[in-house]
């Protein structure tokens, strides 16, 4: 069945559910559903439903609400991937696959090395495609959050959020080199559930000497990621990976 996201909770099992916007269209002109069709729900509150599609109309469908679901598709901790622009139409993988592995929310910035380079007058536009690329990937893989991303244009601007963040930590290639192997899953022993990680990644040159200084007057951890280098698409699929492994799988089977 097609999942699809809503904004308004449901207050009580008897209330009815509107679907409009993108979400109409797509059960509509996409799928072409009819009425009888079930789909999944997801509502604001991360609470999944089973609904029944009891009529279509020119602007709205209407369903009814046949059964909640116990879902735990969301990992424990919030991970924010910070990725410095890279070439061509990385990013979107970045964002589809991490989306699928987990990630709570994501921060391309313009970083010192960045080859790309994002004009001012399409920064929405392309947010508003990465969001989507985001939802799509969250409906797939059966999340119940959306991530959320939000746009920094400068690695300074960035490290403006670190104070949001319970703990920060950043791909370092000459960490990986000098075969740092401790951060990472240091990290992970110490998060609780419920706190968050700011997760930072160059763009294909790395991160800068200018930018080394501001990670470390953060105190940003420093992190290797095994000992082969990573292409700047690749390190954050690495680190969503190992955090499935460690909550989801590992932990789960040893708590």
């Amino acid at each position: 069945m097609q999942r699809y996201f809503v904004t308004n909770e449901l207050e009580n099992d008897h209330d009815t559910i509107f679907i409009t916007g993108e979400n109409f269209h797509h059960i509509t002109r996409v799928m072409r559903m009819k009425e009888a069709d079930q789909v999944f729900i997801v509502f604001p509150s991360k609470k999944t439903c089973v609904a029944t599609i009891t009529a279509i109309n020119d602007e709205e469908v209407v369903l009814n609400l046949v059964k909640w679901l116990e879902e735990n598709t969301e990992l424990p901790i919030e991970i924010t991937i910070a990725s410095g622009l890279p070439k061509g139409d990385k990013l979107e993988l970045i964002i589809q696959k991490s989306t699928e592995l987990g990630a709570h929310k994501f921060i391309p910035y313009k970083a010192e090395r960045s080859v790309a380079k994002w004009d001012d007058k399409k920064v929405i536009k392309k947010i508003e495609r990465l969001q989507k690329i985001a939802q799509e990937a969250a409906e797939q893989s059966h999340r119940t959050v959306i991530p959320e991303v939000q746009y920094a244009a400068s690695f300074k601007e960035l490290m403006l959020n670190h104070v949001h963040y319970d703990y920060i930590i950043a791909a370092y290639e000459e960490s990986a080199r000098e075969g740092e192997d401790s951060a990472l899953p240091s990290l992970f022993q110490t998060m609780k559930k419920g706190q968050s990680v700011l997760c930072i990644f160059g763009p294909e040159g790395g991160i800068s000497e200018k930018e080394l200084i501001l990670l470390q007057d953060a105190n940003t951890t420093l992190a290797g990621l095994g000992p082969r280098i990573l292409r700047t698409e690749t390190a954050p699929l690495y680190v969503l990976s190992a955090a499935s492994f460690y909550f989801d799988l590992f932990k789960n089977k040893n708590s």
